[in-house]
Parts: structure tokens; sequence; C-alpha cells
């Protein structure tokens, strides 16, 4: 981590003359008077994304049916832009449903258990919607879930062990299905190392995506997992609950789709219409029912700044832009009892800081009266996402003063410590 920085607002201005990110900043609809930290939630609606969605709304008025006519294949389209993001084959990539019905589609794709082999390997610090699907794919499958759903508990309930969820993986292991960056921790995940790991018991490992895809770099020419899912509505852009993104590994496109549906067939034969499923031989096959046009549009905009850029710029830029406020963190705001959960080291450091603090909650929720918008988490979590494209060192610094501000002239007790809002 970079440790080289200055305090002061002098040089939060200076750092951002030499951000060749800071002018995507006009690309985005920035609030006057708010500081926007909670890109890891919902990302900033992005000019591009607005102007394509729009088109898309014209469409519709101008053509009708008619526009069905390429459109019926317009998730190819998504996922071409998509697809340089983690390194994988256009046809690899299907952009459809959501993260927790991806979930499902691939589970039931994979999971076939048999008597000796029939546990699905998860960990204690995934996002809850993971383990929904989960547990309500093993009950389907006739088992409970304390038979067959085989949990890596966290020592220390921040961060993975990976050298622990390879020691389960046991012989009665079907499925693994793990993050890729921990939503709460920010911890990234050795996706290659435990792919192989897995691949040497013959069992399928998957990865979800959601804090990750569009924050760090991703390469799976390189992991080939087996299948991942993501959702497009955190660093991508793609608006309030956008088409989500699904990844099937080319060595599966022989498998059947494990929850079917009349545009998961083939192109071809699509509007034949026929009562036998005859599934598309890539990822589209994993489409279920007719795609959310206007909910993929805004992604056609937003993907545009990701492929003009790249990965590897981007992702230089965000951390040293968490950099920047863990360091902030530590000069300023130690005495005031913050601290951050997430780990110096770059390589296993995601897209956000966790900024702990025992009284996190009244303090996020005066931050948000104080013209800063954080994300809660509980027990003791504001999660701050400086994001590459949009958020500026200027601000990263004005937040920390802010912050200073709350707990130093205790402005966090006017308020209630009762939970009462999304964010």
């Amino acid at each position: 981590m970079n440790t080289t920085f200055q305090t002061g607002l002098a040089y939060a201005k200076e750092l951002d003359t030499k951000d060749e990110l800071h002018q995507y900043r006009e690309d985005f609809f920035i609030q006057p008077g708010e500081i926007y930290m909670d890109g890891n939630s919902l990302g900033m609606a992005s000019k591009a994304a607005v102007t394509s969605i729009e088109k898309m709304i014209e469409r519709w008025k101008k053509e009708g049916v008619q526009a069905w006519n390429d459109l019926y294949i317009y998730g190819e389209k998504i996922s071409a832009l998509m697809a340089p993001l983690i390194n994988a084959k256009p046809q690899e990539i299907t952009v459809t449903g959501s993260t927790t019905s991806n979930i499902h589609s691939a589970l039931a794709t994979f999971y076939h258990p048999t008597k000796d082999r029939y546990k699905i390997l998860v960990d204690d610090l995934n996002f809850p919607t993971d383990r929904y699907a989960v547990d309500s794919m093993v009950e389907i499958k006739g088992y409970s879930i304390e038979e067959a759903v085989k949990v890596i508990q966290s020592a220390d309930g921040e961060f993975i062990d990976e050298d622990a969820v390879i020691e389960a993986m046991t012989d009665d292991v079907s499925v693994i299905l793990l993050p890729t960056v921990l939503y709460r921790s920010a911890q990234i995940i050795d996706m290659k190392r435990l792919t192989e790991e897995a691949h040497k018991r013959g069992i399928i490992i998957g990865f979800d995506l959601c804090h990750a895809i569009g924050a760090i770099e991703i390469d799976f020419k390189e992991i080939q997992p087996d299948f991942a899912v993501w959702c497009t509505y955190k660093y991508l852009n793609g608006g309030l609950g956008s088409t989500a993104g699904l990844y099937i590994n080319q060595k599966h496109f022989d498998k059947k789709p494990g929850l079917a549906g009349w545009f998961g067939n083939r192109n071809d034969t699509q509007f034949q219409l026929k009562h036998q499923f005859d599934p598309q031989p890539d990822a589209s096959g994993w489409q279920i029912g007719s795609p959310a046009i206007f909910s993929m549009a805004g992604l056609e905009g937003s993907l545009q700044i990701f492929n003009q850029l790249g990965m590897k710029k981007i992702r230089a830029n965000s951390l040293n832009k968490t950099a920047y406020l863990m360091f902030l963190i530590d000069k300023e705001l130690a005495d005031y009892g913050y601290s951050y959960g997430n780990s110096t080291d770059d390589k296993v450091r995601g897209g956000h800081v966790c900024l702990q603090h025992e009284e996190a909650y009244r303090i996020a929720a005066a931050l948000r009266n104080n013209g800063v918008v954080p994300d809660f988490r509980e027990p003791n979590v504001i999660r701050l996402a400086p994001i590459a494209l949009y958020t500026s060192y200027e601000e990263i610094n004005l937040v920390v003063q802010t912050l200073k501000k709350i707990v130093a002239e205790k402005i966090y007790e006017e308020y209630s410590n009762t939970r009462s809002s999304v964010v």
C-alpha cells in the first residue's frame, strides 16, 4: 500500500490535478453539495448509461414489436462489452436475471449429488443471498441443510482462511461457491489457487463477483473456474436492479442448463416455438425468460468507459484512492476511535474501505445529513468506496474531515441507534 501521502486539503487537490481519470467525473451526474461514497452498493448514473436507456425508449416508441428483430440477441452485445472485464470469451457470458437467480441456475446445472459426493461448500461471511440459494437447492434435492451444506467458519469474523477452505475440500464435496471480494472486509480471495485445488479433487467451483467485477482485475482464461455470477449495478454502474451476469466455462457447453427457458433455446430455432428445448451451445443457453431490455440498456452505455480505459488502469487508480483514505484514517481519525478492517496489502484489498467505529450506525446517519452518502453494515462497519471514475481526492479528504467533526463534536449523539434505513 502506498504510504507516501500527505495530509491537508491542498495536497488532495494537487493529487486531483495529477489524476488521469479525474476528467471522467464529468461523465457522471455528480450532485451539488454531496459526496457519493456508496458506489460499491449502487454505482452513480453516467451520462452514457442514461443516453443509452433513452435511446432504447425511443426505439420502443418508434418501432414497437419490430425492435425485437435485433434486440432478441441484445444480451450477446452486452456480453461482448463485459468479457474484457474478466478476460473471458463473450460466448462464456450471458447477461440475464439477477445474481440470486443465476446462482440457482448454476447450481441446478452443476449440483448433482450422489451417495458419496453430495455437499456444497460455502463460507460464513458471504452475502446472505448466496446461502439462501444454496440452502434452497440442497433441500430441493432432498437433503437437510445441516447434512449437505458445509460451512467454513471464519476465525475472526472478517476474513476467509484459504488453507481452511482447501482442507475442507473433502471427498464428499460436490460444489463450492465462494465470494471473490468479501462485502464486509473487502478481502480478495485467491480464485486461481482455490480453483486449482478444487479441480484436483474433481470438485466444481464457482465465484460470486458482485463486489469484484469493475473494481479489480480478473483473468478467467488463467483461473478457469466452472461458473461465476455477478450483479451489474455496483461498480459497473448499470442502474438500479440492472440485469446480472453469468459466466459458464466453455468446457461445460455440452451440459444442459439446469433451469430451461425459451430464451435459452438456439437462436435459429427459437421462434419455431417447439416444445422440445434445444439449448444454445454457449452461455446464452442459460437464459431463461425474455431479456429485460431497459434494465440492460444502461450497461451498454456504462461499459463503454471500462472498455475505453481497461481494468488495469482503473484498478491502479482505485488502489491509490483506497490507500489514501486508509492513510488519512490512520493519521487523522485513529484518535477518535476509528479504524479499518481492510488489509493494507494491495493484492488482497478490493475497491472499498471498511471503516470501523463502535458508533458506526449513528455516524453513518450523521454523514448522510452532512452531505456524504456512505453504506452501513452490521455490526460496526461504514463502507466507503472511493470510485476510480468519479471520486476525487479532495472528496476523500473532506469525508475524513467530516468523520472527525462528527465524533469530535459528538454530532452522532443526535441520532438514534434504531435501524431504520436501507443504507
